[in-house]
């Protein structure tokens, strides 16, 4: 990964600490995350959904090219963290997933386990390089690497 890289972080609000957490580990490896996600310290104020899909996000994703989706214990519950991964997955966007601490295998969103192209722990190195397409490893919330995953990509 270049020194800086331009990300989406997918997450649910409740992780938003995790976010400045995941940013915290790779800049203490010298690296800069551009990130486009909304945090709630910084929320968008839409009504719609539509809008809120469309205006807001998709433009947002677009723009950073990769997406990391945060996995913890509520992840698995969020609808727009379902939509996003999809989203991603429709636009050829690079989708990496990083089990935060305590997070557990039921915890994936369903899109994250259909779509994603790397699943990775909680280690900076191993996340620069699964952003980067270097790894493309499926590892379990145990750490335990798994076979690779064939995942149906589609163009738009």
């Amino acid at each position: 990964m270049s020194r800086t890289k331009n990300v989406f972080i997918s997450h649910v609000h409740e992780d938003d600490a995790e976010v400045g957490n995941l940013k915290s580990l790779l800049k203490q490896k010298g690296y800069k995350i551009r990130d486009s996600s909304i945090i709630s310290t910084k929320p968008n104020e839409a009504k719609s959904k539509d809008y809120i899909k469309s205006g807001i996000l998709a433009p947002r994703i677009k723009w950073a090219g990769t997406m990391i989706v945060l996995v913890s214990p509520d992840t698995h519950k969020s609808i727009w963290v379902d939509w996003e991964a999809e989203y991603a997955q429709k636009t050829d966007t690079r989708i990496v997933g990083v089990w935060t601490h305590g997070a557990k295998e039921a915890d994936l969103p369903k899109s994250l386990d259909q779509y994603a192209d790397a699943m990775v722990g909680w280690n900076a190195d191993t996340i620069v390089d699964a952003v980067n397409g270097k790894i493309n490893n499926w590892t379990g919330s145990d750490g335990k690497v798994h076979d690779r995953r064939d995942i149906p990509h589609y163009s738009c």
